[in-house]
């Protein structure tokens, strides 16, 4: 499972990891019933440490988006698809908003941002 940490991004480790293994539960590239790497497996292919992956596995499950079932391991709980991407649509709007503000204050139009938008978006493809 590929998860990318970034030590300067100013999100705790943990919350990195919480997130994007929300991503991957949501598309479906993370499967109900999918038995997750454990705690340790996980902090040692991270380099980070057992705390920080345990943080993010129990924040997992107090979300509804793990299960832990004692002796056997974490595994992909059954979530709700469209509660869970309404999630993730908020929390981009949350940013976008931010970033219209910062245009704002800084006199940058509308296409620019747009632009912007296109460019960063399509980068990944």
């Amino acid at each position: 499972m590929e998860i990318i940490i970034s030590n300067s991004s100013g999100v705790p480790i943990y919350e990195q990891i919480k997130e994007q293994i929300k991503v991957k539960i949501v598309s479906n590239e993370l499967k109900e019933n999918e038995l997750m790497p454990s705690i340790r497996t996980l902090a040692k292919d991270l380099r980070c440490s057992v705390i920080t992956t345990k943080n993010a596995y129990e924040e997992l499950v107090k979300e509804g988006y793990l299960k832990n079932i004692p002796s056997k391991g974490f595994y992909v709980a059954k979530i709700n698809k469209d509660i869970a991407l309404e999630e993730q649509l908020n929390k981009i709007e949350e940013l976008i908003n931010k970033a219209i503000t910062i245009a704002k204050m800084n006199n940058i139009n509308k296409k620019t941002l747009k632009e912007m938008l296109n460019i960063l978006y399509e980068e990944d493809k």
